[in-house]
C-alpha cells in the first residue's frame, strides 16, 4: 500500500509540474500574416495558373485562385499583378496605330497599345489581328476589285476574299485611287 501511495504522489507531482509548465506557455498571434478563410478551401493544388488578388489595400500575385482564396484574398483577374494595377484608370490617346492583343484565349484588335494594355490585354503584334495564317484560304476567281488597308499599307485586290486572306481590311469597293 505504501508503494501504491508513493507512485500516486509521484504521478500527481509530475502531472502538477506539466500542468504548471503548460499554463506558463504564451501563444503569439501574428496579425500581419494572412489568415485562411474558415469557409474557404483548406487544401489547394500546386498548379500554376496565376491570378492577381486583393485584400484591403494590398494586392498580390498567387499561383492559382485557390491559394488566393485560402489566404483570404479576393481574385481581381487572371494573370500576374502588374505595377500599374494600382494607378487606377489609364488615359490613352486616340491615335490609330492598331495592335493585336490577347487576354487568355481571346484575341482582339485595339486602336493602339495603350488601349490594349488599359483593357488588360497583352500586345502580341502590330497591326490588326488576322485569322490564322497557316490555314489556306480558297477564294473564288471573281473579279470584283476592292481597296484594302493593313496598318499604313493600302492595296487593290481582285476581290474581298483575297484581301481578307492577305490580312487586309476592305475600305472601299473598286480599285484604290491615287498614288
Amino acid at each position: 500500500m505504501a508503494l501504491a501511495w508513493r507512485l500516486f504522489v509521484r504521478t500527481a507531482s509530475v502531472l502538477l509540474f506539466v500542468g504548471a509548465a503548460l499554463s506558463a506557455c504564451t501563444v503569439v498571434v501574428d496579425e500581419d500574416r494572412p489568415r485562411p478563410r474558415p469557409d474557404g478551401p483548406q487544401f489547394c493544388t500546386a498548379d500554376y495558373n496565376p491570378v492577381c488578388a486583393r485584400r484591403g489595400g494590398e494586392q498580390r500575385t498567387f499561383s492559382n485562385a485557390c491559394m488566393a482564396e485560402r489566404s483570404g484574398y479576393r481574385v481581381q483577374r487572371r494573370g500576374e499583378c502588374r505595377r500599374d494595377d494600382d494607378r487606377g484608370p489609364r488615359a490613352c490617346t486616340r491615335e490609330y496605330a492598331p495592335v493585336c492583343a490577347r487576354r487568355g484565349g481571346e484575341r482582339r484588335t485595339f486602336a493602339n497599345a495603350c488601349m490594349a494594355e488599359a483593357g488588360g490585354y497583352r500586345v502580341i503584334g502590330e497591326g490588326e489581328c488576322r485569322r490564322d495564317r497557316e490555314e489556306p484560304r480558297a477564294c473564288a476567281m471573281i473579279y470584283a476589285p476592292v481597296c484594302a488597308r493593313r496598318g499604313g499599307s493600302v492595296q487593290t485586290f481582285g476581290n474581298s476574299c483575297e484581301a481578307e486572306g492577305a490580312g487586309y481590311r476592305v475600305v472601299a469597293r473598286g480599285p484604290c485611287r491615287g498614288g
